[in-house]
């Protein structure tokens, strides 16, 4: 209910489109291509990931995403061999705000082809990470549709993540080079499984380190965002795309996930299909994440900050 109320009132101060919610049917749709078979396990710098940036760039097209570059695909620098982010754009409609930027981002490549003991040698990669690049997309389709961004965005897919953060990297020190005026980097990690037997439906790395959850939690009028002690644990904000924009740039640079070591048996094995996601709960995070999304985009200062 609380969707629909916000895009009426998005339809009251002039969105340009009211876009459909998030559905399990439309999350399905995304993720039936991005971890199917024929993309071969999406390793960087294969064809098969080729083929996923293809697909990106045609939904970046759909949704009057521009890209931020002259094309879509940004080639990395420190890759042997070709590998390429996907980067959209979005002004921002706010002639004091639009130079400040938010990067919302996902890796979209996987480990490929396995040594698996089984017939199946294909590492579709799901959840890791065809489930954040759906969520990435998701948002981008809404933003896209609405066009009332203050701030500007960046939608950024990133390629060799799982060859050690080489796209997030590349791609940091490319924005920082520029001086580019960024607010903040929010990440998308494995969020294909809800949580079990918590009362938060995600949590976000380095949840000590910044307000974020806070900010979070009262666009959404819930406790959407709560603290996983494993996350801290295991360093997880060190083990995703959102680190090398905070070495770089030392603004809050953080990952959503829903991956918590015991709702999920199979990551970087061949049973991360998408047999084992759960649409409905991938559509309802994104739904819960747009009001979230257009408060931080279009708050008239600096919410998130770190401690």
């Amino acid at each position: 209910m609380r969707y629909f109320l916000f895009l009426i009132i998005c339809l009251a101060v002039g969105c340009k489109a009211m876009p459909e919610p998030s559905t399990a049917e439309r999350v399905g749709e995304i993720m039936d291509y991005m971890a199917s078979d024929a993309l071969q396990g999406r390793e960087a710098g294969t064809e098969g990931i080729a083929v996923a940036a293809d697909y990106i760039e045609t939904l970046f097209k759909e949704n009057r995403i521009a890209p931020y570059f002259k094309s879509y695909r940004d080639t990395l620098s420190n890759f042997e061999g070709v590998a390429y982010n996907v980067v959209g754009y979005l002004e921002g409609k706010d002639k004091n705000l639009k130079d400040e930027f938010i990067i919302i981002g996902a890796h979209y490549d996987h480990i490929g082809i396995t040594n698996s003991p089984t017939t199946d040698s294909i590492a579709n990669g799901a959840n890791d990470n065809a489930s954040g690049t759906t969520t990435v997309l998701e948002l981008a389709r809404y933003f896209g549709k609405t066009r009332t961004n203050k701030r500007s965005i960046i939608f950024a897919l990133f390629s060799a993540e799982e060859k050690g953060l080489l796209g997030s990297a590349h791609l940091a020190e490319k924005l920082k080079a520029e001086n580019l005026n960024l607010y903040t980097m929010l990440n998308f990690e494995m969020v294909g499984v809800p949580l079990r037997e918590k009362d938060y439906l995600m949590y976000v790395t380095g949840y000590e380190k910044s307000n974020l959850a806070e900010v979070s939690n009262s666009y959404s009028n819930e406790k959407l965002i709560g603290f996983l002690p494993t996350a801290k644990d295991f360093n997880l904000f060190q083990r995703s795309d959102n680190y090398p924009f905070h070495e770089k740039f030392n603004v809050p640079s953080q990952t959503y996930c829903t991956f918590d070591f015991t709702n999920f048996e199979h990551y970087h094995k061949v049973g991360d299909e998408n047999a084992l996601m759960d649409f409905e709960h991938m559509a309802s995070l994104v739904n819960k994440l747009v009001p979230v999304f257009v408060g931080i985009v279009n708050a008239p200062n600096r919410e998130i900050k770190y401690n």
